[in-house]
């Protein structure tokens, strides 16, 4: 479906960065836990360009009881950033998709034949709950699965409850998810277990796409501390990614 690219990272450089198209972003303003507003949104787009993304693919949260987008929603945000962009000369690539929350909305949605906001071709991205453990994610990928979608599943490294067994990675990707892990994790962001749970991903060769999970300015910073960017060329070397086929 895509093509593969390897990544090379023998000499690092200060400016190195795994990715240069982004896939999981909350760059679009005021619509959801992300960016409140245009100035926010050039900030960020400004500093993903920085780090060396030419491409995002936004991807704003559809929660059912938080954040009910829907493509008129989140195409308005699109042709805002759109039109800032364009009025400050900025060059990049943006479009976007959805972040779909696998909550009962979701699956209302795609019972009810309801086009879905793709990344590319057939690939949504999805979250679970970080509160709860999916009770049966089998039946969840099968049935997207079924409905004709392939779901990538975002930032799985930050499910706390499946830190003691890191080997449920290895299961969630034979059901069908395609793994997204997040660049911030590795930094140890989100804590110590889970940039664990991140490396593990990586290096089993599990994870097909990486994310900025962009929504504010600390995350950038984050991205863009020479650590970070040391981290990364460590952890990516011999890896393999897809997102410079999107």
């Amino acid at each position: 479906m895509f093509g593969l690219f390897k990544k090379k990272t023998s000499g690092f450089t200060e400016d190195y960065f795994p990715i240069q198209a982004d896939m999981h972003s909350h760059i679009l303003p005021g619509i959801d836990d992300g960016s409140q507003d245009i100035a926010s949104s050039i900030l960020l787009v400004k500093g993903m360009l920085n780090l060396g993304v030419t491409k995002a693919i936004a991807t704003p949260h559809i929660i059912g009881d938080m954040y009910r987008n829907n493509p008129d929603t989140i195409g308005h945000a699109l042709s805002q950033l759109k039109q800032a962009l364009q009025d400050e000369s900025i060059t990049f690539d943006v479009s976007a998709a959805a972040e779909y929350m696998l909550d009962s909305y979701f699956f209302e949605l795609l019972s009810s034949k309801v086009p879905l906001l793709t990344v590319k071709d057939s690939l949504i991205l999805t979250e679970f709950s970080y509160s709860s453990i999916p009770s049966n994610p089998e039946q969840m990928a099968f049935t997207i699965l079924t409905e004709g979608y392939t779901p990538i599943l975002a930032h799985p490294e930050r499910y706390a409850y499946y830190h003691g067994n890191l080997k449920q990675y290895d299961h969630l990707k034979d059901l069908g998810f395609v793994l997204q892990v997040n660049l911030l994790s590795l930094t140890g962001y989100y804590g110590k277990e889970t940039a664990k749970a991140a490396k593990y991903i990586i290096k089993s060769g599990l994870a097909s796409f990486a994310g900025t999970d962009m929504h504010h300015e600390r995350h950038l910073a984050a991205l863009t501390d020479r650590r970070s960017r040391k981290l990364f060329a460590e952890v990516f070397e011999d890896s393999m990614l897809l997102n410079n086929g999107l």
